[in-house]
């Protein structure tokens, strides 16, 4: 049996989900996208990402297509349609159809679709064991605090990763790291410092890395939002990432720098825990 998805108003078997091939997403990846986590059958954080497409729609100057309620309505029909139980679902958002013009029209009807993912985001096994990173150099554009569907050279460092048999790759600008292929990036200092990259057009503000850092205050860690050097991160004690599909995932190799023992650390093991019992008290409710 097919997934159902949603488009423009319709629930279909996703076979027969088409858009037009004058879709401004598809000519100028003209759209923006935001991706929230289910778990037991709820999503998770899902105002923040609501709040976060808000954002990127009015910076793009893109009309909403409807409202948050009526998204959620949707989003929730799609969890029961698809029994979905743990995963994520999918949401894009683009300009709509017009013939091809590199100015955008102000009066088209915007493209909605959604989807739903099965995936073991939970009790997925390479929490226990950590992952490895490349650095690469971040060739993407300037307005990175959008969450645009503008993602090929993301893609790009993804497959250098893959290609090096590394699984992601942190991406560096000026020296500095900005963020993750597809999550926002963190290192620990031997000191114990949590440190990860400051708010800024450079860097997508993550959702779950706002959770993540309100558990970080609310546990007492000390945290520097800054610039941070490669070179830092080959001399971390520990490494993680944050996002809507890994929560908190420990980095235990940066290019050859073995992170710590080459094991999740115990900040980052804390982390992943604390965000977790945060999520599950939020779907008891």
């Amino acid at each position: 049996m097919s997934r159902i998805v949603y488009v423009n108003g319709e629930f279909v078997p996703e076979e027969e989900a088409k858009v037009s091939v004058f879709d401004r997403g598809f000519m100028f990846a003209d759209g923006i996208y935001e991706v929230s986590s289910v778990l037991r059958g709820k999503l998770i954080d899902n105002n923040g990402h609501m709040v976060r497409m808000n954002r990127s729609l009015n910076e793009l100057d893109m009309a909403h297509p409807c409202t948050d309620e009526e998204i959620e309505a949707i989003q929730h029909e799609l969890i029961k349609r698809n029994n979905l139980d743990e995963g994520l679902i999918y949401l894009q958002i683009t300009r709509g159809a017009a013939d091809r013009d590199f100015a955008y029209p102000k009066d088209t009807k915007p493209t909605l679709v959604l989807f739903t993912q099965a995936k073991n985001v939970l009790g997925n096994p390479i929490a226990t064991k950590g992952i490895s990173v490349i650095t690469v150099e971040d060739i993407r554009w300037a307005r990175r605090d959008i969450k645009t569907v503008g993602l090929l050279a993301p893609c790009m460092a993804k497959m250098q990763a893959k290609a090096a048999g590394a699984d992601d790759a942190w991406m560096v600008e000026d020296g500095h790291i900005t963020e993750g292929s597809s999550n926002n990036a963190y290192i620990v200092t031997k000191e114990g410092t949590i440190v990860t990259r400051q708010i800024g057009n450079e860097i997508l503000n993550g959702i779950t890395r706002r959770a993540v850092m309100a558990l970080a205050a609310k546990h007492d860690y000390k945290v520097e939002e800054r610039l941070f050097t490669v070179e830092e991160c080959h001399n971390a004690a520990e490494a993680f990432i944050t996002s809507a599909t890994m929560f908190v995932q420990a980095v235990v190799k940066i290019d050859d720098a073995v992170i710590g023992d080459g094991k999740p650390g115990t900040i980052s093991n804390q982390l992943r825990e604390a965000y977790i019992a945060e999520a599950m008290a939020e779907i008891a409710d």
